[in-house]
């Protein structure tokens, strides 16, 4: 009797192994993904000028060292399986926010998105890629450069997102101004992506539904 139940339970492993392989075999591949591409050729270009001390237009050596050990972190947060960005909202209002296009099989590899709306206090989802924020054209914020400075932003632009990071925007309660969490943001202009980009107010996105999947709790 022993033995039969010994049996049927090393069948029923062999049996579980079988059906999850293919959940292995199927993973997508980092280095099909469009912004792992871009972002590996971004830093051999740097690693090469390093390397031959040759001058790049808007870098002095030290910001393309800090430079290359950004983009290092990044390309090792793809590499680790971590294939998407994270947003958080803490501007006490409404944020418009970049993800996964609709109804698209494979949206790793697509350098599309759509836009969607995340609540005032809510973080997107684990897993959920978040690619962009959308900054109203009447919106006031700063960024943090790798040089230390503040330059005031225009609106209608959208902040990417790196994958394998959190990028965080909250009120200034002094300014006013909207304030990112980390440096170095990049900011995209219409034009330079293949994503609707609209040119409206604050509170036109403050009358939209909040939709995009955020974390509960």
């Amino acid at each position: 009797m022993k033995s039969c139940k010994y049996i049927s339970m090393v069948l029923l492993l062999l049996v579980s192994l079988l059906f999850a392989q293919p959940s292995f075999a199927d993973r997508p591949k980092f280095n099909k993904n469009p912004d792992y591409i871009a972002l590996t050729q971004e830093l051999n270009k740097l690693q090469t000028a390093k390397a031959t001390q040759a001058e790049l237009e808007g870098y002095t050596p030290e910001k393309i060292a800090e430079t290359i050990n950004e983009l290092e972190l990044q390309k090792y947060a793809f590499e680790s399986g971590i294939d998407w960005g994270q947003c958080s909202n803490a501007t006490g209002k409404t944020l418009a926010v970049y993800g996964p296009e609709p109804n698209l099989d494979d949206d790793k590899y697509s350098n599309g998105a759509a836009l969607y709306f995340l609540g005032d206090g809510q973080t997107t989802k684990d897993r959920w890629n978040c690619k962009g924020i959308y900054l109203p054209n009447d919106a006031k914020a700063v960024a943090l450069t790798k040089d230390g400075q503040n330059p005031e932003l225009t609106g209608g632009v959208v902040i990417k997102v790196p994958n394998g990071t959190n990028l965080a925007l909250k009120t200034n309660p002094d300014t006013g101004a909207i304030e990112f969490n980390q440096a170095g943001t990049k900011i995209l202009k219409t034009g330079e992506v293949n994503w609707f980009i609209p040119n409206v107010s604050q509170a036109i996105v403050d009358t939209r539904v909040t939709n995009a999947p955020a974390k509960k709790g």
